[in-house]
């Protein structure tokens, strides 16, 4: 004899709590649930709404400097720490969880050109128009001590940025040329040159730690190898680099800030063209800063907004703005990927979110299960008409609105003439130059 039995388990439907949701038993079948894409773009909708509504990304401005903030630096150990450098020769290190400065130093006389911390954490190195590099203890000092630098090197020319090795104790600076240090020396270990002009800006790679980029003022980004005293390669641009950085997670990629109100990826393998121009600025570029999970990265304009830029796309994702926020110098990324610290001309260092609409602070379970939920929904539907429009939609000042507006005219203006070139010559005398390559000018090896 054979007998059917039901067998259920209990943990499909009965309560855990008498406070508990009652579990709803639901077929999947999608022929019981016809109108399920119909109630899933309104979902989807709301849920782009919602995300402008609690879009507020500011959260404090840290105010103590009694000058513009020129240069900023992450702890390289702690996530609350950040150091940041004034054009009156001051520097001041910062408690983000408390949103106060725990120290201030009087490190140089006129502008503090540069600053990075060392890797370990303990001490960090500054820069300034003194024609010195000073280095300093993380730690503020004993009752009854001085203020005073572990290190003072005293240079024959002005050094314009600093970077330090990520694994040994060394470092870079540059200004007439680029110099590799041993914190031991006086002296520097190598120099490296390649042209005649001053440079801006110097970085290490954080993966193959052994290379360099630099910026000069005579259009050229230029790269070193560490182990050959000799530069490997460099780009010339059609305008003046400010700043590059390295992506964190790829070793070849780097992203340089420029002058023509645009940023370039590039592959240190392919120089001879960028792997993305990013336009959306409307003013030079001054800086830029990559978030550790190497998929997006931040720059700061002269144009008083900062933008963030997903790798992989030519137009900004996200642009910040407020009122009294003046020329914005200096950005950095904090390493947990939540926030981003901005310096401008008006003496404040601004603190904002990563991501304008996420909310702070501890989740409950089935709210992080909803979020999870309608970001789905949204990459879902991110291409519907209504849904693009609502999610891209910004506000910006009038200046930089205005400044849009009358780029996108020249730019069809430039297209337009292109075009009639093209249609009153020979075929083939007017050739097809693609946006990336237009900005190049040579790469020289």
């Amino acid at each position: 004899m054979r007998v059917k039995v039901l067998s259920r388990n209990p943990d499909d439907y009965v309560r855990e709590t008498k406070l508990d949701l009652q579990r709803v038993p639901r077929n999947y079948d999608p022929a019981l649930h016809p109108f399920e894409v119909a109630r899933e773009y309104t979902r989807a909708l709301n849920a782009t709404k919602l995300e402008r509504v609690f879009a507020k990304p500011f959260l404090s401005s840290l105010d103590g400097h009694r000058d513009g903030v020129n240069c900023m630096a992450k702890h390289p150990k702690s996530l609350s720490t950040v150091l940041s450098g004034a054009c009156d020769g001051e520097v001041k290190i910062w408690n983000l969880t408390k949103r106060q400065c725990v120290r201030t130093i009087q490190a140089h006389e006129g502008f503090v050109r540069g600053m990075c911390a060392r890797f370990c954490g303990t001490s960090f190195f500054t820069v300034g128009d003194d024609k010195t590099v000073k280095q300093w203890k993380m730690e503020s000092p004993e009752y009854g001590e001085e203020e005073e630098p572990i290190h003072t090197i005293l240079g024959k020319t002005v050094y314009t940025g600093i970077d330090h090795h990520w694994k040994e104790p060394v470092f870079a600076t540059c200004g007439h040329q680029v110099d590799i240090w041993d914190e031991q020396r006086t002296s520097p270990k190598c120099s490296l040159t390649w042209g005649f002009d001053s440079i801006s800006s110097v970085k290490f790679n954080p993966i193959e730690t052994y290379l360099l980029g630099s910026c000069a003022s005579d259009r050229n980004i230029v790269l070193y190898d560490m182990r050959k005293s000799t530069p490997l390669k460099k780009v010339i641009l059609n305008m003046r680099t400010n700043t590059l950085c390295w992506n964190p997670m790829e070793a070849f990629i780097f992203t340089a800030a420029n002058e023509d109100y645009n940023l370039y990826t590039f592959d240190m393998r392919f120089l001879e063209s960028p792997v993305m121009v990013h336009m959306d600025h409307v003013s030079a570029v001054l800086d830029v800063d990559y978030s550790p999970t190497g998929k997006e990265f931040v720059s700061a304009s002269f144009d008083k907004s900062i933008r963030i830029f997903p790798v992989d796309k030519g137009h900004s994702r996200e642009v910040y703005h407020t009122k009294r926020m003046q020329h914005v110098i200096t950005v950095k990324w904090t390493s947990d990927n939540k926030y981003i610290l901005c310096g401008s001309d008006e003496m404040n260092i601004r603190l904002w979110k990563a991501n304008a609409s996420e909310k702070l602070g501890v989740l409950a379970p089935r709210e992080k299960a909803a979020m999870n939920y309608n970001q789905k929904l949204k990459e879902k539907f991110q291409f519907h008409p209504q849904i693009r429009r609502i999610a891209q939609h910004r506000h910006l000042p009038k200046s930089i609105y205005c400044q849009i507006k009358e780029q996108r005219i020249m730019r069809e203006a430039r297209r337009r003439k292109e075009l009639n070139r093209r249609k009153h010559s020979k075929p083939g005398s007017v050739p097809f130059v693609p946006e990336r390559k237009k900005h190049i000018v040579a790469v020289v090896k």
